[in-house]
C-alpha cells in the first residue's frame, strides 16, 4: 500500500451546491464532473429515499449534493484513505450535516454490516491496476486507479447493502460497459439505465453512469438514456450542463449564456 503523507499542502474551499462548500487540496484530488453525474442521477433515481450509503466517500463530494437535494435522508459514507477522510470530516462537520452523517473509515471491500439502505451510491476509480503508472500524489493515485478495487467491488458491496425494493448509482468506464453489466449480475443486482457522458459533442463518451436494482425488483426493462454532453462543438456549456449545476443549486455567470 501507498504511504500517505501528513501534509495535505494547500486547501481551497469552494462551492459545490447552493448552500454547502467542500474543502479539497489545490493540488490533489478535487470533485468532478463524474461525482456531479453520480449525484444527479442518484437524485433523480431516488428522490425520496431515507437512508442513504455513499460507498468510497472520498472527500464528500457526492455526499454533499446528495445531502442538499435530499435534506431529510439520512446518510452514512465509508472511505478507506486517510487524506480523504480527514477531508470528508472536515467538510461534514464545516457544512453543519453531523447529525446525518454518519462517517466511518474503512475498506468497502469489508464484510461488515453496515445496514440496509434505499440508496446506494458511488464513484470507483476506473484505471485498471498495472496498466498506467501510479500518480506520485497518493490521494491523486488512490482515486484514479483501481488499488481497492473498480466497479465491481463497489457492486459487489452494493449487492451487500440494497433493501430489497433500492436503488444504486455508480459510474465507470464507459468504454467498458460490460464491466459493470458483469460485475451487477455477480452481485444480484441489475442494470437498469445507462447515460453516457460525453466532454463536448461529437467526442467518444468520458465515462459513464448505471443505475441498477436488486434482480427482479422492478418490472424495468433497460433503457440507455440520451447521452448527457458538457460543452458544445464550439466548446461552450450546454444548457444541459447549466441545468445540471442549477438543480444543485449553482446558477451560471451572468456572462455565461447556456448553449441551446
Amino acid at each position: 500500500m501507498l504511504e500517505e503523507p501528513d501534509d495535505l499542502g494547500e486547501l481551497t474551499c469552494d462551492a459545490i451546491t447552493g448552500t454547502f462548500r467542500i474543502t479539497q487540496r489545490k493540488r490533489g484530488h478535487r470533485y468532478s464532473i463524474d461525482d456531479v453525474m453520480t449525484a444527479w442521477e442518484a437524485a433523480n433515481a431516488a428522490p425520496h429515499a431515507a437512508r442513504c450509503l455513499e460507498l468510497g466517500t472520498g472527500i464528500g463530494s457526492v455526499l454533499l449534493m446528495l445531502a442538499y437535494k435530499l435534506p431529510a435522508a439520512r446518510f452514512v459514507a465509508v472511505e478507506a484513505q486517510r487524506n480523504s477522510f480527514a477531508l470528508a470530516t472536515r467538510n461534514v462537520a464545516d457544512n453543519q450535516l453531523a447529525e446525518r452523517v454518519e462517517l466511518i473509515h474503512c475498506d468497502l471491500r469489508e464484510d461488515r454490516d453496515l445496514g440496509s439502505f434505499d440508496l446506494v451510491t458511488g464513484t470507483p476509480p476506473y484505471v485498471p491496476k498495472g496498466t498506467a503508472t501510479p500518480s506520485s500524489d497518493v490521494q491523486k493515485a488512490y482515486c484514479r486507479q483501481e488499488l481497492r478495487g473498480g466497479v465491481e467491488a463497489y457492486l459487489e458491496a452494493m449487492g451487500r447493502t440494497l433493501a430489497p425494493h433500492g436503488v444504486g448509482v455508480v459510474c465507470a468506464d464507459a468504454r467498458f460497459p460490460e464491466r459493470a453489466f458483469r460485475g451487477a449480475e455477480q452481485a444480484g443486482l441489475a442494470v437498469v439505465r445507462q447515460r453516457d457522458v460525453l466532454p463536448r459533442a461529437g467526442s467518444k463518451p468520458l465515462f459513464a453512469v448505471f443505475t441498477v436494482v436488486r434482480s427482479g425488483a422492478f418490472d424495468a426493462r433497460f433503457e440507455h438514456s440520451e447521452p448527457w454532453v458538457a460543452r458544445d462543438e464550439a466548446g461552450a456549456r450546454t444548457r444541459a450542463y447549466h441545468e445540471v449545476r442549477s438543480f444543485f443549486g449553482i446558477d451560471p455567470p451572468a456572462h455565461e449564456a447556456p448553449s441551446p
